[in-house]
């Protein structure tokens, strides 16, 4: 059973999962560091260009299934109109009271 994102225990990952799901580019954007940086499957990639196409054109959604490491790690089931649904895992790193950087992969 997923795991309400009011209930992550990690602020920024849960306000990061509130905005991805509600589809706010504007709130997802102010969580995130000037500088943040992301990977998919081990592979940087361009966070404004991914983000565009895996989460906010694409309907982008996180079922949170477990969360570790404080709140830092996510098992999600991630869907999109792209690429359907598949179990995802997230890990998080926050530097002061922002995201710095999220790795996504599929799990």
């Amino acid at each position: 059973m997923p795991i309400s994102p009011d209930h992550l225990t990690d602020p920024q990952v849960r306000a990061f999962v509130q905005a991805l799901n509600a589809g706010d580019r504007g709130e997802f954007f102010s969580l995130l560091t000037p500088d943040a940086t992301m990977s998919d499957d081990g592979s940087d990639r361009d966070l404004a260009e991914w983000t565009d196409r895996e989460i906010f054109s694409s309907g982008g959604h996180m079922d949170v299934i477990e969360e570790s490491d404080g709140g830092r790690t996510l098992l999600a089931d991630y869907a999109n109109d792209t690429w359907g649904g598949m179990r995802t895992r997230w890990t998080f790193i926050v530097t002061g009271d922002k995201i710095s950087r999220f790795e996504t992969g599929q799990a």
